[in-house]
C-alpha cells in the first residue's frame, strides 16, 4: 500500500506491519473488517475496531487514517444515506 498510496491520494503512508494494522487503518470503522476461511474452512473475522458500527449501520470516521476534510469528501462521494436509508452517518 505504501508504494501506491501517495500517487493515488496525495500523501505518503508508512509501510504497514500486518494485516490487522492495515485493516485498522481503513477510512471508516464499519468497513474495517476482514473475513476469510482458514485452513479448516472455519470463518475468521478480523475487526480491530469491533463490529458494533457495522451491525448498527453506523458510518464513523477513522481519525488515524482520514482527515475531517477527506471524510466529508468521502461522505459526499459515497452517498451512504442515499444508498442505505437506515444508515446513521456521524459527522467528523
Amino acid at each position: 500500500m505504501h508504494l501506491w498510496f501517495e500517487r493515488c491520494f496525495g500523501h505518503a503512508v508508512a509501510p504497514l506491519g500486518s494485516l490487522e494494522e492495515a485493516v485498522a487503518s481503513w477510512p471508516e470503522y464499519a468497513t474495517a473488517v476482514a473475513v476469510w476461511l482458514d485452513e479448516a474452512d472455519r470463518i475468521q473475522v478480523l475487526a480491530p475496531h469491533g463490529l458494533d458500527d457495522l451491525f448498527s449501520c453506523t458510518v464513523r470516521r477513522n481519525p488515524v487514517r482520514v482527515s475531517v476534510e477527506t471524510y466529508r469528501q468521502r461522505l459526499s462521494q459515497k452517498r451512504y444515506a442515499e444508498r442505505w436509508p437506515r444508515v446513521r452517518v456521524l459527522e467528523a
